[in-house]
Protein backbone atom coordinates (compact mmCIF):
# COMPACT_ATOMS: atom_id res chain seq x y z
CA UNK A 1 0.00 0.00 0.00
CA UNK A 2 1.18 3.59 -0.95
CA UNK A 3 2.61 4.89 2.57
CA UNK A 4 0.76 8.28 3.45
CA UNK A 5 2.16 11.55 4.19
CA UNK A 6 2.85 12.75 0.34
CA UNK A 7 1.30 16.06 -1.18
CA UNK A 8 -0.65 15.79 -4.25
CA UNK A 9 0.17 18.95 -6.18
CA UNK A 10 0.65 19.68 -9.74
CA UNK A 11 3.58 19.68 -12.25
CA UNK A 12 6.26 21.91 -11.66
CA UNK A 13 9.66 22.16 -13.25
CA UNK A 14 12.26 19.92 -11.72
CA UNK A 15 15.88 20.09 -11.25
CA UNK A 16 18.36 17.75 -13.03
CA UNK A 17 18.42 15.05 -10.12
CA UNK A 18 14.73 15.05 -9.61
CA UNK A 19 14.30 14.30 -13.44
CA UNK A 20 16.52 11.23 -13.45
CA UNK A 21 14.93 9.73 -10.73
CA UNK A 22 11.64 10.21 -12.61
CA UNK A 23 12.96 8.71 -15.28
CA UNK A 24 14.34 5.95 -14.06
CA UNK A 25 10.97 4.89 -12.37
CA UNK A 26 9.09 5.34 -15.45
CA UNK A 27 11.71 3.16 -17.51
CA UNK A 28 12.31 0.60 -15.66
CA UNK A 29 8.16 0.12 -14.70
CA UNK A 30 7.91 -0.12 -18.70
CA UNK A 31 10.92 -2.34 -19.37
CA UNK A 32 11.16 -4.45 -16.16
CA UNK A 33 7.80 -4.81 -14.70
CA UNK A 34 9.17 -7.97 -12.62
CA UNK A 35 11.53 -5.69 -10.45
CA UNK A 36 8.99 -2.87 -10.03
CA UNK A 37 8.87 -1.27 -7.52
CA UNK A 38 12.56 -0.30 -6.91
CA UNK A 39 14.33 0.01 -3.84
CA UNK A 40 16.54 2.46 -3.11
CA UNK A 41 19.92 0.56 -3.93
CA UNK A 42 17.98 -0.40 -7.35
CA UNK A 43 17.01 3.51 -7.67
CA UNK A 44 21.28 4.43 -7.34
CA UNK A 45 21.79 1.91 -9.74
CA UNK A 46 19.07 3.14 -11.99
CA UNK A 47 19.91 6.75 -12.02
CA UNK A 48 23.89 5.87 -12.83
CA UNK A 49 23.30 3.40 -15.40
CA UNK A 50 25.77 4.09 -18.26
CA UNK A 51 23.66 2.83 -21.13
CA UNK A 52 20.77 5.16 -22.17
CA UNK A 53 21.55 8.15 -20.50
CA UNK A 54 23.04 11.23 -20.88
CA UNK A 55 24.49 12.73 -19.58
CA UNK A 56 26.10 9.72 -17.00
CA UNK A 57 25.42 11.18 -13.63
CA UNK A 58 27.65 9.44 -10.72
CA UNK A 59 24.37 10.06 -7.53
CA UNK A 60 24.83 8.78 -4.04
CA UNK A 61 22.25 7.41 -1.74
CA UNK A 62 21.52 10.44 0.22
CA UNK A 63 21.16 12.91 -3.37
CA UNK A 64 18.59 10.24 -4.40
CA UNK A 65 17.01 10.43 -1.36
CA UNK A 66 16.65 13.87 -1.22
CA UNK A 67 14.90 13.94 -4.64
CA UNK A 68 13.03 11.03 -3.35
CA UNK A 69 11.34 12.72 -0.91
CA UNK A 70 10.64 16.15 -2.84
CA UNK A 71 9.20 13.86 -5.92
CA UNK A 72 6.67 12.18 -3.20
CA UNK A 73 5.80 15.58 -1.99
CA UNK A 74 4.84 17.06 -5.28
CA UNK A 75 3.01 13.63 -5.59
CA UNK A 76 5.13 12.62 -8.66
CA UNK A 77 5.69 9.04 -6.64
CA UNK A 78 5.14 7.15 -3.62
CA UNK A 79 6.73 4.14 -1.46
CA UNK A 80 5.18 1.21 -1.02
CA UNK A 81 5.67 -1.67 1.02
CA UNK A 82 5.59 -5.33 -0.16
CA UNK A 83 6.03 -8.57 1.70
CA UNK A 84 9.26 -7.03 2.99
CA UNK A 85 10.28 -4.56 5.37
CA UNK A 86 12.72 -2.73 2.46
CA UNK A 87 10.84 0.29 1.24
CA UNK A 88 10.10 0.36 -2.56
CA UNK A 89 9.11 3.46 -4.92
CA UNK A 90 6.74 3.98 -7.70
CA UNK A 91 5.82 6.46 -10.01
CA UNK A 92 2.74 8.22 -10.29
CA UNK A 93 3.40 9.81 -13.24
CA UNK A 94 -0.26 9.05 -15.27
CA UNK A 95 -1.98 10.70 -12.54
CA UNK A 96 0.24 13.48 -11.84
CA UNK A 97 1.24 14.29 -15.52
CA UNK A 98 -1.84 13.77 -17.23
CA UNK A 99 -0.84 11.65 -20.02
CA UNK A 100 -1.48 8.10 -21.85
CA UNK A 101 1.25 5.33 -22.03
CA UNK A 102 3.09 6.37 -25.26
CA UNK A 103 3.44 10.17 -24.30
CA UNK A 104 4.91 8.72 -20.45
CA UNK A 105 7.26 6.59 -22.76
CA UNK A 106 8.41 10.07 -24.54
CA UNK A 107 8.99 11.72 -21.84
CA UNK A 108 10.74 9.28 -19.69
CA UNK A 109 12.81 9.26 -22.88
CA UNK A 110 13.32 13.04 -22.54
CA UNK A 111 13.88 12.75 -19.02
CA UNK A 112 16.82 10.59 -19.19
CA UNK A 113 18.33 11.73 -22.10
CA UNK A 114 17.90 15.22 -23.14
CA UNK A 115 16.79 16.86 -26.39
CA UNK A 116 16.72 14.61 -28.80
CA UNK A 117 15.74 14.89 -32.67
CA UNK A 118 12.23 13.38 -33.76
CA UNK A 119 13.88 10.06 -35.42
CA UNK A 120 15.79 8.98 -32.03
CA UNK A 121 13.15 9.67 -29.92
CA UNK A 122 10.67 7.46 -31.74
CA UNK A 123 13.28 5.03 -31.72
CA UNK A 124 13.73 4.98 -28.45
CA UNK A 125 10.88 5.90 -27.05
CA UNK A 126 9.11 2.68 -28.52
CA UNK A 127 11.41 0.63 -26.48
CA UNK A 128 9.04 0.79 -23.76
CA UNK A 129 6.05 1.20 -25.99
CA UNK A 130 5.78 0.78 -29.90
CA UNK A 131 5.48 4.15 -31.51
CA UNK A 132 4.66 3.24 -34.96
CA UNK A 133 6.30 6.20 -37.37
CA UNK A 134 6.89 10.29 -37.12
CA UNK A 135 3.48 10.99 -37.38
CA UNK A 136 2.31 9.51 -34.29
CA UNK A 137 5.09 10.76 -32.86
CA UNK A 138 4.13 14.40 -34.02
CA UNK A 139 0.71 13.46 -32.69
CA UNK A 140 1.87 12.68 -29.40
CA UNK A 141 4.54 15.71 -29.16
CA UNK A 142 1.64 18.10 -30.40
CA UNK A 143 -0.28 17.27 -26.99
CA UNK A 144 2.42 17.36 -24.80
CA UNK A 145 3.48 21.01 -26.26
CA UNK A 146 -0.48 21.79 -25.54
CA UNK A 147 0.03 20.87 -21.84
CA UNK A 148 3.58 22.85 -21.41
CA UNK A 149 5.56 19.22 -21.19
CA UNK A 150 7.88 19.71 -23.94
CA UNK A 151 9.01 22.47 -25.99
CA UNK A 152 10.61 22.94 -29.78
CA UNK A 153 14.23 24.28 -29.46
CA UNK A 154 13.80 24.86 -33.23
CA UNK A 155 11.12 25.86 -35.95
CA UNK A 156 8.71 23.42 -36.26
CA UNK A 157 9.53 22.77 -40.22
CA UNK A 158 12.87 22.41 -39.73
CA UNK A 159 13.80 19.08 -39.81
CA UNK A 160 15.63 17.29 -36.99
CA UNK A 161 14.19 19.22 -34.97
CA UNK A 162 14.25 18.47 -30.63
CA UNK A 163 11.64 18.40 -28.13
CA UNK A 164 12.92 19.01 -24.78
CA UNK A 165 13.59 21.36 -21.95
CA UNK A 166 16.55 21.54 -22.06
CA UNK A 167 19.14 24.25 -23.51
CA UNK A 168 18.73 24.90 -27.34
CA UNK A 169 22.66 25.29 -27.92
CA UNK A 170 23.12 21.70 -27.90
CA UNK A 171 20.70 20.77 -30.56
CA UNK A 172 22.03 23.86 -32.73
CA UNK A 173 25.24 22.04 -33.00
CA UNK A 174 23.14 18.50 -33.54
CA UNK A 175 22.17 20.36 -36.49
CA UNK A 176 24.74 21.83 -37.95
CA UNK A 177 26.42 18.70 -37.59
CA UNK A 178 23.94 16.48 -39.46
CA UNK A 179 23.91 19.12 -42.52
CA UNK A 180 27.77 18.48 -42.63
CA UNK A 181 27.12 15.11 -43.90
CA UNK A 182 25.66 15.81 -47.00
CA UNK A 183 29.06 15.68 -50.00
CA UNK A 184 29.16 18.87 -51.73
CA UNK A 185 27.99 18.83 -55.61
CA UNK A 186 31.59 18.73 -57.02
CA UNK A 187 32.58 15.98 -54.72
CA UNK A 188 31.85 12.96 -57.05
CA UNK A 189 34.41 14.41 -59.52
CA UNK A 190 37.60 14.21 -57.59
CA UNK A 191 40.09 11.81 -57.99
CA UNK A 192 41.97 9.96 -55.45
CA UNK A 193 45.70 11.06 -55.49
CA UNK A 194 48.17 8.33 -56.38
CA UNK A 195 50.43 8.05 -53.08
CA UNK A 196 53.98 10.06 -53.67
CA UNK A 197 56.76 8.15 -53.38
CA UNK A 198 60.12 9.64 -51.31
CA UNK A 199 63.44 10.22 -52.98
CA UNK A 200 64.83 6.99 -52.11
CA UNK A 201 62.24 4.79 -53.28
CA UNK A 202 62.61 6.93 -56.49
CA UNK A 203 66.34 6.16 -56.89
CA UNK A 204 65.99 2.70 -55.27
CA UNK A 205 63.54 1.81 -58.14
CA UNK A 206 65.51 3.73 -61.08
CA UNK A 207 68.72 2.28 -59.95
CA UNK A 208 66.39 -1.44 -60.31
CA UNK A 209 65.38 -0.81 -64.04
CA UNK A 210 68.45 0.26 -65.03
CA UNK A 211 69.94 -2.89 -63.58
CA UNK A 212 67.13 -5.77 -65.25
CA UNK A 213 67.57 -3.34 -68.52
CA UNK A 214 71.23 -3.71 -68.95
CA UNK A 215 71.34 -7.16 -67.94
CA UNK A 216 68.61 -8.02 -70.57
CA UNK A 217 70.43 -5.76 -73.67
CA UNK A 218 73.90 -7.54 -72.28
CA UNK A 219 72.63 -10.86 -73.33
CA UNK A 220 71.98 -10.05 -76.68
CA UNK A 221 75.41 -7.90 -77.66
CA UNK A 222 77.86 -9.16 -80.11
CA UNK A 223 81.45 -8.66 -79.56
CA UNK A 224 83.52 -5.91 -80.35
CA UNK A 225 80.40 -3.55 -80.11
CA UNK A 226 81.50 -0.09 -80.74
CA UNK A 227 77.86 1.55 -79.80
CA UNK A 228 78.61 4.32 -77.23
CA UNK A 229 75.04 4.37 -75.64
CA UNK A 230 75.44 0.54 -74.63
CA UNK A 231 78.39 -0.51 -72.07
CA UNK A 232 80.74 -3.09 -73.48
CA UNK A 233 80.90 -6.12 -73.73
CA UNK A 234 82.86 -8.52 -70.88
CA UNK A 235 84.69 -10.47 -73.19
CA UNK A 236 85.71 -6.97 -75.38
CA UNK A 237 86.89 -5.09 -72.11
CA UNK A 238 88.12 -7.82 -69.88
CA UNK A 239 89.24 -6.50 -66.07
CA UNK A 240 91.27 -9.08 -64.39
CA UNK A 241 94.69 -10.15 -65.66
CA UNK A 242 93.68 -13.81 -66.41
CA UNK A 243 91.16 -12.15 -69.38
CA UNK A 244 93.56 -10.26 -70.35
CA UNK A 245 96.03 -13.29 -70.98
CA UNK A 246 93.03 -15.17 -72.31
CA UNK A 247 92.68 -12.46 -74.95
CA UNK A 248 96.32 -12.15 -76.33
CA UNK A 249 96.85 -15.62 -76.16
CA UNK A 250 93.82 -16.46 -78.52
CA UNK A 251 94.65 -13.18 -81.11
Amino acid sequence: MDAPGSDQTGPRPLDANERRVLGVLIEKAKTTPDQYPLSLNALVTGCNQKSNRDPVMTLDEEQVMRSVLSLRKAGAMAEVFGSGKIPRYRHLAYEWLGVDKEELAILAELLLRGEQTEGDLRGRASRMDPIPDLDVLRTHLDRLADKGLVVWLSPRAAAGCSPTASSPRRSSRRSKASSAWRPAASARTLQPRRPRRSPRHRFTTARRRRETVTWQAGSNWSRGSSSRSSPASPRSNPRTPHERRRIAAAS
